[in-house]
C-alpha cells in the first residue's frame, strides 16, 4: 500500500485558516447560508447574542489633560520687597480660606505702617482742632474762616489716612488688623499673607531666607472643586460632538460635559481641543494629570452596535454570522465606527436576530469551506 506524503497532510484547522485568504470575488461566490449542527456549535464554543440598535456602548477614546480654570487658580505674590521669613504651608497641602501661607519681613512694610500711624495721629489732632475752632466760633471769639480752615485740614488728614489704609490692604492685611494697628500704635514686625480661597497648594516658588522683589510669585493655590479637561481630537472628527455632549473618563466614575470647541488646529498633530467641565467628583483627579476619555459615537438610523469579536473580514468586506434554523447565514455589513471592544455597523439586520459573538473564526472557516463542497 502506497504511503501518503506527510507534506500533504493538512489538518482541518490549518485548512480553515488558509480558506480565510480567498479573494473578495471568491467570497462573493460563497453561499450565504451554511449548515452547522447543534452539537458542533457547542463543541466549537460558538455563542450568540441579540442584536442591539443605536445604543451608547460604542465610544471613541481620546487623550485628555486635567487643567485648572483661570478663575480657580490664585497666584500669591509678594506685595513688598523683603525677605521670606517663614513658609507656613507645604506643596500639595489643603488650605482653607484665610489660612496663613507665608510670612515676609520687609522694611518697606514697616514704612507703610509708619505712614498709617502718622496719618492716624494727624487725623486725631485735626479733629481736635476742628472741634476747638467750632467751639470758639460758636462763642463769637474767632471768625468763621478759622473753622473752615480747620475742617479742610481734617478732611485732608482723613484722606491721607484712607490712602495709608488702602496701601496696607493691598499687601493683604485685613481691615481689622489695620484698624488695630492704628488704634494701638503698635506695628507688626512681619507681613503674613493669607489665602483668599480654599484649595490646594500646587506650587511653591520660594524658600525660607530668600529675598524677593515686589510682585514676585511665591506660591499657587488651586481650587479643585471645579476642573476642566482639554481633549485632543482629530480635526476630521471634531464635528461629531457639540457643546453639551456628555463624556466619561475611562477607569473612573467621572462624567464631564463639553463646554467649547477650539477654533484653531494644531499644525503639528492636526487636532483640535475640546474643553469639558468635570461634573462633581473633581477631587478624584489632579491638575496636569493625563487621562483617557470616552466620547459617544453618534448613531444614525440603521446602525447596530456589535462586539468587535462578532465581525470578520473576507478581503475588504466585513461580515457577521446570523443564526438560522439549521446553522448560520453570513451577512455583509459596513463598519462605520469602532471604539475599544465595540463597533458600530450598518447592514441588512433585524433586532430579533441572534448574532454570533464568539467562535466566529471557526464559523468563517466552515462558511468558506462550503465552496469546496458545492
Amino acid at each position: 500500500m502506497k504511503k501518503k506524503n506527510p507534506r500533504f497532510q493538512i489538518s482541518a484547522c490549518v485548512l480553515a485558516m488558509l480558506c480565510a485568504f480567498v479573494s473578495p470575488a471568491q467570497a462573493a461566490a460563497q453561499p450565504a447560508k451554511f449548515v452547522v449542527p447543534d452539537g458542533q456549535i457547542q463543541a466549537l464554543g460558538i455563542t450568540t447574542a441579540p442584536l442591539q440598535s443605536q445604543t451608547d456602548s460604542v465610544r471613541a477614546s481620546f487623550p485628555a489633560q486635567v487643567v485648572v480654570p483661570p478663575n480657580a487658580e490664585q497666584v500669591i505674590s509678594s506685595p513688598v520687597t523683603g525677605l521670606v521669613f517663614q513658609l507656613l504651608v507645604q506643596q500639595n497641602q489643603v488650605v482653607r480660606k484665610g489660612a496663613p501661607l507665608v510670612r515676609i519681613s520687609s522694611p518697606e512694610f514697616g514704612q507703610f505702617q509708619l505712614q498709617l500711624l502718622q496719618a492716624s495721629s494727624r487725623v486725631t489732632l485735626a479733629r481736635q482742632t476742628a472741634q476747638r475752632e467750632q467751639q470758639l466760633f460758636d462763642d463769637g471769639i474767632i471768625p468763621q474762616r478759622r473753622v473752615q480752615e480747620a475742617q479742610a485740614g481734617l478732611k485732608e488728614g482723613e484722606a491721607a489716612l484712607k490712602q495709608a489704609k488702602a496701601i496696607l490692604r493691598l499687601t493683604g492685611m485685613p481691615n481689622e488688623t489695620i484698624d488695630g494697628i492704628a488704634a494701638s500704635g503698635n506695628p507688626q514686625e512681619s507681613l503674613t499673607l493669607l489665602s483668599t480661597q480654599a484649595g490646594i497648594v500646587t506650587e511653591i516658588n520660594v524658600k525660607a531666607g530668600q529675598r524677593v522683589d515686589s510682585a514676585s510669585p511665591l506660591l499657587h493655590v488651586v481650587q479643585t472643586d471645579t476642573l476642566w479637561l482639554d481633549i485632543q481630537v482629530p480635526v476630521s472628527e471634531s464635528a461629531s460632538w457639540q457643546p453639551g455632549t456628555k463624556l466619561k473618563v475611562q477607569g473612573r466614575d467621572i462624567v464631564a460635559r463639553i463646554l467649547s470647541i477650539s477654533t484653531s488646529v494644531s499644525s503639528g498633530s492636526q487636532t483640535v481641543v475640546l474643553r469639558a467641565a468635570i461634573e462633581g467628583k473633581a477631587g478624584q483627579v489632579r491638575p496636569g494629570e493625563f487621562l483617557t476619555i470616552e466620547l459617544p459615537v453618534v448613531a444614525t438610523a440603521g446602525d447596530w452596535d456589535l462586539p468587535l469579536s462578532a465581525v470578520v473580514h473576507d478581503g475588504n468586506q466585513a461580515y457577521v454570522f446570523i443564526r438560522t434554523a439549521d446553522g448560520f447565514e453570513a451577512r455583509p455589513v459596513t463598519v462605520v465606527a469602532r471604539a475599544g471592544q465595540r463597533v458600530r455597523a450598518q447592514g441588512p439586520l433585524k433586532a430579533s436576530e441572534q448574532v454570533a459573538v464568539s467562535g466566529v473564526v471557526a464559523l468563517k472557516g466552515a462558511w468558506l469551506d462550503t465552496k469546496g463542497g458545492k
